[in-house]
């Protein structure tokens, strides 16, 4: 069994209740819009990163995360990127791999809306965004997720509120 943090649009904001939420979690993925390569680094110093660069993130990031994150860990397929849409409303440069190939985890951020599903046309599909865990954007809370992968399945999925948006962390 492998423990993951997920965690996206963190917009170069790093709250420090992340170490913390995170220091059990044998790897951490960030689903885009890091912001700098710092965010990267103070991520790495809990865990190795997983990750795939968002709109918002320069050469610094780009250079080190690629677009897309397509993976295996467990026996589970798994696909990471930061603007992927959501069921029924798949980005378009997706759309056509995701029906021909729908992978069994599918991981973005870039909406900033925490979201949780099955896709009820790709019913063996979990859909998966953390929200944003920074400050910047419309979303109310920053949220991160932490989730256990063993035997080709998810178990264990926590939702983690970090705090209100214009909160500081402590």
């Amino acid at each position: 069994m492998r423990k993951i943090g997920l965690i996206a649009d963190t917009h170069n904001y790093y709250d420090s209740q992340i170490a913390d939420y995170f220091s059990e979690c044998e790897e951490i993925w960030h689903a885009g819009d890091f912001g700098t390569i710092d965010i990267a680094e103070k991520l790495l110093e809990i865990a190795p990163v997983k990750g795939v660069y968002g709109n918002i993130d320069g050469d610094d990031i780009r250079k080190v995360y690629p677009l897309h994150e397509r993976f295996e860990m467990e026996g589970l397929d798994i696909w990471m990127t930061h603007i992927g849409g959501h069921p029924g409303r798949y980005a378009l440069p997706i759309r056509k791999e995701m029906e021909e190939n729908p992978p069994d985890l599918f991981i973005c951020g870039h909406s900033h809306i925490l979201k949780i599903v099955r896709d009820p046309l790709i019913p063996a599909m979990i859909h998966m965004n953390p929200g944003a865990a920074g400050r910047h954007g419309f979303h109310e809370w920053r949220t991160i997720v932490r989730f256990s992968v063993a035997n080709a399945k998810i178990h264990d999925v926590e939702v983690i509120h970090l705090g209100h948006r214009s909160e500081e962390s402590s």
